[in-house]
């Protein structure tokens, strides 16, 4: 029952998504050919709005729930690691139109066939799980 606060903001936070288009798979579209500003103005305001909170929370010294100072984490490792990352994950954004958290509003919304992507998208980090110890990271 504690938790009940992220179940209610993330329903909104689905709806926010869905009305603004962000996850139709047209304005994804879109947006990997280069013809539309719509999902580049949503993802560069979540940025915005992300380093302004941020920024915010440090200032007034906001603690997480473990009671810990907001922060992030040192980024260490190499920039490849991150590009190969990032065009793995574009790839499979591009390929199933939408990433991770959409496909629970797609799922949500009607589209029954993104249950194919959600199954694929556990059994892919399945198994990354099973061969994570064996990857250069």
């Amino acid at each position: 029952m504690k938790y009940i606060k992220f179940l209610i903001v993330g329903i909104i936070f689905g709806i926010v998504l869905l009305k603004s288009e962000a996850v139709s798979w047209y304005r994804i579209y879109e947006m990997f050919r280069f013809e539309s500003f719509h999902m580049y103005g949503i993802i560069g305001s979540a940025i915005i709005t992300g380093i302004l909170l941020l920024s915010i929370a440090k200032k007034i010294g906001l603690k997480n729930m473990e009671g810990k100072a907001i922060s992030v984490p040192p980024k260490n490792k190499g920039k490849v690691n991150y590009i190969t990352g990032g065009i793995i994950f574009g790839l499979g954004w591009a390929l199933a139109g939408a990433c991770p958290g959409p496909m629970y509003i797609l799922i949500g919304a009607g589209a029954i066939t993104m249950i194919i992507v959600l199954l694929s998208a556990t059994l892919g980090t399945f198994i990354y799980g099973l061969l994570k110890d064996k990857l250069p990271h």
